[in-house]
């Protein structure tokens, strides 16, 4: 039998990897039903076109708390118990999901109310990501960092894939089923939390606030590996991103409507988990740049054939592919950013690299329901497959020090300038 993973022989690292399972199928199961509820009464009197740019503008009502808060959050990370800062987010959402299950059990969830969600789920998102993103490296050694990264992709590429079937499973029950169970999953997040015991702080910073935050943006920005790592995933799954316009698809495209549309929201998760699963198992070791780049072009290949099918068969293939090339780079990326962050650095950078990430989804659902609004939403898609493998070209030539990048480990004695280039 094969062993179980180091990072799992520390209860507090399985309680945090439990709660960001729970945390992401919750999470995932309100993306799904929120989408398809804002485009099925968008499509009761809009045309298409216009259902679909609504559908955008929902990525955007999620995205300006983060734009808003993400850095500042980031200055609080590194400044305060990062435990009670996941635990607060996690209530928050929980108080969304139960806020839109007591509207669906009245009857009726009104656009409104779905759009205010979204924002109060973008700044519940603002904290927990760099409060969980600085707490990880904290509960493992150093030596299990780049396994328990594999193993955090595993927890989160899961709940992806549970998460959207079982939202509309339940759905097709009763409207406000999903959002009462994605209550309770919130809520077992948040004890799991609770089980954490106090882990190791940065000492207190002498610096004001607003200096330190200028301090987390300045590394970034010098940091030659994080700046080309995190700015990859942001242009590459700006413009590549097909997954906003998978209620479109599912309803006007493929016409195979919410029960199809589970299957759909979960293929890219599926194929992650299986790349997950792989990457713990058998941790990369060499060339994980030109293996970054490599599935950052697949991922973009694999949205091209996404968006010119009209097989459903042919387009869950498309999806896991798609989802299986993005765990490597996500891999590769997150372990490269936290291998060359120093501690008391991880919870300013984290927030960065969440906006980013952020920008490259949310902001990425609107440029993609703004595409779909003007040209259709197979051409934006299309397009915006085509323009992940230019991005991808252009990283790779504009960050030699990133397509050069052999190993995750940086040694002691490296000289700042090979890593900073300055």
């Amino acid at each position: 039998m094969p062993s179980i993973p180091a990072p799992l022989k520390i209860a507090d690292y399985r309680a945090f990897w439990a709660a960001r399972f729970f945390a992401t199928v919750a999470g995932m199961m309100l993306v799904i039903v929120i989408g398809w509820q804002v485009y099925d009464q968008a499509r009761e009197t809009m045309i298409p076109k216009d259902a679909a740019f609504l559908l955008g503008m929902i990525g955007l009502a999620q995205f300006l708390p983060l734009f808003g808060l993400s850095l500042v959050v980031g200055v609080i990370a590194d400044r305060m118990d990062r435990r009670y800062i996941a635990r607060a987010a996690l209530a928050l959402e929980a108080a969304c999901a139960l806020t839109l299950g007591w509207l669906a059990l009245s009857g009726t969830v009104p656009m409104l109310s779905l759009f205010v969600v979204a924002v109060l789920l973008g700044v519940a998102r603002a904290f927990v990501g760099p409060a969980l993103g600085a707490l990880a490296p904290n509960l493992v050694p150093r030596a299990l960092l780049p396994q328990a990264i594999a193993l955090n992709s595993i927890s989160w590429q899961s709940g992806a894939v549970l998460g959207p079937p079982l939202g509309a499973f339940l759905y097709a029950i009763a409207p406000h089923v999903p959002y009462l169970v994605a209550a309770v999953l919130f809520g077992s997040a948040f004890i799991c939390l609770m089980m954490i015991g106090p882990v190791p702080r940065p000492p207190p910073s002498i610096v004001s606030p607003w200096r330190s935050l200028v301090d987390g943006i300045s590394y970034v920005r010098h940091n030659r590996i994080v700046l080309g790592a995190i700015s990859l995933d942001l242009f590459a799954v700006l413009l590549g991103g097909a997954t906003a316009m998978l209620p479109v698809y599912a309803r006007d495209v493929l016409h195979v409507g919410v029960e199809g549309l589970g299957p759909l929201r979960a293929a890219p998760a599926v194929g992650a988990v299986a790349m997950a699963l792989l990457l713990a198992v058998r941790p990369l070791g060499r060339n994980v740049g030109p293996v970054m780049f490599a599935c950052v072009g697949i991922f973009g290949l694999s949205t091209i054939v996404f968006g010119w099918s009209t097989s459903y068969p042919l387009s869950l293939v498309a999806l896991t592919v798609l989802g299986a090339a993005d765990a490597v780079s996500v891999f590769v990326r997150g372990t490269l950013i936290q291998m060359h962050t120093p501690d008391e650095m991880r919870g300013r950078v984290s927030s960065v690299s969440g906006l980013f990430i952020s920008a490259s989804n949310e902001l990425g659902e609107f440029e993609s329901g703004l595409a779909a609004a003007w040209v259709g939403a197979v051409p934006a898609v299309v397009v915006g497959g085509f323009g992940a493998i230019g991005v991808t070209v252009i990283w790779a030539w504009a960050f030699p020090e990133l397509r050069r990048a052999d190993r995750f480990v940086v040694p002691d004695e490296i000289d700042a300038k090979a890593v900073t280039g300055v």
